[in-house]
């Protein structure tokens, strides 16, 4: 009889994805008119945040709006984004974003409660880090984890990897 069947679930971003929304955000900002002389930018901040300037509000908000908008287009979950609130910076208005990856403790322990309370029985759930590990003697018992999970709305991005 062969062994348990698992995967892993995992919050991650293809950190390149994020890149090249980001690089297509900000050719749009230099090249749409309603940006112009507004001094519209977006750029990396240290490994996974993104700063946003312009010179007014509402121009700063529509800029992050281009900037989800390529995110969707690229296939990056808009829960995996942490937009800050627009902040006056001497003459420009500010907007902090960061890229949230991996499961905090508190979040693989709701998953796991919920998978232990309403998943099918034999199925054993295991926090690794920032990752959590379900395994089960019987692959239609896993199937069937993955879709509860998919039908909850958590506030952060899941994907399942490591199927076997």
């Amino acid at each position: 009889m062969a062994g348990d069947s698992s995967f892993d679930i995992v919050s991650k971003v293809d950190r390149q994805e994020v890149d090249n929304a980001l690089n297509q955000a900000a050719k749009e900002l230099s090249q749409r008119f309603d940006f112009k002389n507004t001094g519209a930018s977006i750029s990396w901040r240290g490994e996974d945040g993104v700063e946003i300037s312009a010179n007014a509000e509402e121009r700063a908000l529509a800029a992050l709006d281009v900037f989800k908008d390529k995110l969707i287009r690229r296939g990056v979950s808009l829960k995996s984004l942490d937009a800050g609130e627009p902040r006056q910076s001497g003459r420009e208005v500010k907007i902090d974003a960061a890229i949230k990856q991996g499961i905090s403790q508190e979040q693989a322990k709701r998953v796991g409660k919920l998978i232990r309370d309403e998943g099918p029985k034999g199925v054993k759930v295991q926090v690794q880090g920032d990752e959590l590990r379900v395994s089960s003697k019987k692959r239609d018992d896993l199937q069937s984890v993955i879709a509860l999970v998919k039908e909850q709305d958590y506030d952060f991005a899941v994907q399942f990897v490591n199927y076997r």
